[in-house]
């Protein structure tokens, strides 16, 4: 499917509340490359043309490449793509991201002051509007078809619908529930009932989709519904007030039992298999196996200003080498928050401690812990004239010092990496890093270093304190997407516009989470189990096994740390906060929440977001969301 979607089909939109009544929509289309519903419904083969829209208008825009022909009007092509959305939904209103852009309705989603004439939330609910609508249409005309494959289709289609539904309850709570195509004013579902739908559904085609692993890529098949159910018991007690935590084990448990398995082919060879999952062959380099459902992009076949392009070029900017991502050029808008970044803080003194004795080596600068005024952070040597340490730094200089003499000092001359006796001093930025000083080469390094993987940051230039949001430098940047395949080489697209990194929207470490989180909370899991797949991912995100956990580390503020540092930027965090009551309230801050720079609560009526007002208007079935 990611290498052939075929043209895309025209269908007629019922937006969800929407109702076009032209009577130009009856006509026959003049584009000779457009299909008919005739055409489109006529055997099997025609269907499965029409199925690959279903899922282009996840990953898409509209009917012609990055722009043109939109889908949803009156806001920007790009802006209204499906993931780009979730990730202004879910993470930009979260610790986990903030944006320098400044078009009207961006900036309110981190600040958490949005309103019912939100822009983007507004384009969010079409979105999946849409995206309902385009599966009921196809659902009723591929239902005609007898072709034992077209089964395989429509339950495809209803996953998808239940997809889109899931997303709507989550942020909406309360929508219509339409599953048939009508011309008829929708009236408002309960979440409930919404809950109650989506639940039906996925329990419904769990046996008519494909067995794991056995459709093709791209495409969802029986594990996919497991695991969406997982998804929905994790977050039932939120939805419905009833906690359905059992459940979620069970079907975690079926997911975990399947053929889908946690990617450990380190193909790029740079120590850990986590950034594969993120890089332009991760249909092929083994992350494949991880994704349970996942939207496909091509630089060259499905261009789009969402998707990885947005998440790629977006984050990069200040002294950031768009080449070394596989791309022309930053957007200089996303970075992430202090907090994101210190949940991968390493206990410094205990790696120094690992390293050997103690010397009267030492590092001194207004870069280093003590300052030029000393004493001297002190190294521990490694072997014969081999001293190393691990230090925070600050943007500032450093040198080595013997015994705080500055008659036996070292610095660079030239910055060239080799050392001179009372040498010029050694430029610096903060973060955390590995330094080591050999004295037989006289020759040091000064490497970033985390000792959890999965914390991809560029610190050069960017302060770690978000002063005020617009400057691209407040705040670190995050480096996690990358337009570049396991052996270095740049995606499909020579000009660098489109990525071909493909984004999983659901895949199986996010499930051990789920299983591990449903246990704690009283669903009669097996906690050892917890910890040996949690240990799966650790071992993944720190080379070894110095980080593994037993069962009695799994507490609930370990569960949500690291599904933070797993799951970052992919679309789930505005979820998993309000599931633990920290999304609004005063017991977990970040910096500008409730668009203070220290971070403040917020009214509660913030957990959902507002219905369109465009969509109330016209629909005098449907009743704001309480507070807007």
């Amino acid at each position: 499917m990611k290498k052939e979607l075929k043209h895309l089909i025209a269908i007629m939109v019922l937006f969800l509340g929407l109702v076009s009544c032209h009577d130009d929509l009856n006509q026959s289309p003049i584009d000779p490359d457009s299909f008919t519903e005739e055409d489109v419904f006529a055997n099997a083969t025609e269907a499965k043309g029409a199925l690959a829209k279903l899922y282009a208008s996840l990953a898409l825009t509209g009917q012609q490449g990055p722009a043109g022909q939109a889908d949803i009007a009156d806001i920007d092509e790009g802006f209204s793509q499906f993931s780009r959305m979730l990730f202004n939904l879910n993470e930009l209103t979260t610790d986990h991201a903030v944006v320098g852009w400044g078009d009207a309705g961006l900036p309110d989603l981190h600040g958490q002051y949005w309103s019912g004439s939100n822009d983007f939330t507004e384009a969010m609910y079409y979105r999946l509007a849409q995206e309902v609508s385009f599966c009921n249409s196809f659902i009723e005309n591929a239902s005609a078809l007898s072709e034992a494959e077209v089964q395989f289709y429509i339950a495809e289609a209803r996953f998808l619908r239940a997809y889109a539904y899931y997303n709507l309850m989550d942020l909406y709570g309360r929508v219509p529930l339409v599953t048939e195509v009508t011309t008829e004013l929708p009236t408002q579902a309960s979440r409930t009932e919404l809950f109650n739908f989506v639940e039906s559904e996925l329990l419904a085609i769990q046996n008519d989709l494909k067995p794991s692993g056995s459709n093709e890529y791209g495409r969802v098949d029986q594990v996919a519904a497991w695991a969406l159910l997982s998804k929905l018991y994790l977050n039932a007690e939120v939805w419905t007030g009833t906690p359905r935590y059992t459940d979620c084990v069970t079907y975690s448990s079926n997911v975990m039992n399947s053929t889908y398995s946690i990617n450990m082919n380190d193909a790029n060879g740079n120590g850990t298999a986590y950034d594969e999952l993120f890089l332009a062959d991760n249909d092929t380099n083994g992350a494949q196996n991880e994704f349970i459902f996942a939207l496909n992009f091509d630089g060259l076949r499905s261009q789009t200003y969402g998707g990885t392009t947005f998440l790629v070029h977006a984050a990069i900017g200040g002294s950031m080498n768009a080449t070394e991502f596989g791309v022309n050029g930053g957007w200089g808008g996303l970075r992430t928050t202090k907090n994101l970044v210190e949940k991968f803080a390493t206990d410094i003194n205990e790696l120094n401690n690992a390293l050997g004795t103690q010397s009267d080596w030492g590092i001194v600068g207004d870069g280093t812990p003590n300052g030029w005024g000393g004493p001297d952070t002190e190294m521990f040597q490694t072997a014969s004239n081999q001293y190393a340490l691990y230090a925070d730094l600050t943007d500032g200089f450093l040198k080595f010092r013997f015994n705080e003499d500055w008659g036996n000092n070292y610095g660079d001359n030239g910055n060239d990496g080799t050392l001179e006796p009372g040498g010029d001093n050694i430029p610096v930025t903060a973060g955390t890093y590995y330094i080591t000083l050999d004295l037989n080469a006289l020759t040091y390094s000064i490497t970033p270093f985390s000792a959890d993987s999965r914390g991809m940051f560029y610190s050069d230039g960017q302060n770690l304190e978000i002063e005020s949001i617009p400057p691209f430098e407040n705040g670190y940047a995050v480096t996690k997407f990358k337009n570049i395949d396991s052996n270095g080489m740049q995606g499909s697209d020579s000009a660098g516009d489109f990525v071909d990194t493909d984004l999983p929207l659901i895949r199986l470490a996010e499930i051990y989470l789920n299983y591990a989180e449903a246990t704690v909370r009283g669903g009669g899991g097996d906690l050892n189990l917890a910890a040996t797949k949690i240990n799966e991912l650790l071992e993944r995100a720190t080379g070894g096994t110095s980080a593994n956990i037993t069962s009695g580390d799994i507490t609930l503020d370990f569960i949500i740390d690291e599904r933070s540092k797993e799951l970052y930027w992919e679309g789930q965090r505005r979820t998993d906060l309000i599931r633990y009551d920290y999304f609004t309230t005063s017991a977990y801050l970040w910096p500008f929440k409730g668009n203070e720079p220290a971070g403040t609560s917020v009214a509660s009526f913030r957990n959902i977001f507002p219905l369109p007002t465009s969509i109330i208007t016209v629909n005098p079935n449907l009743s704001q969301n309480e507070g807007y």
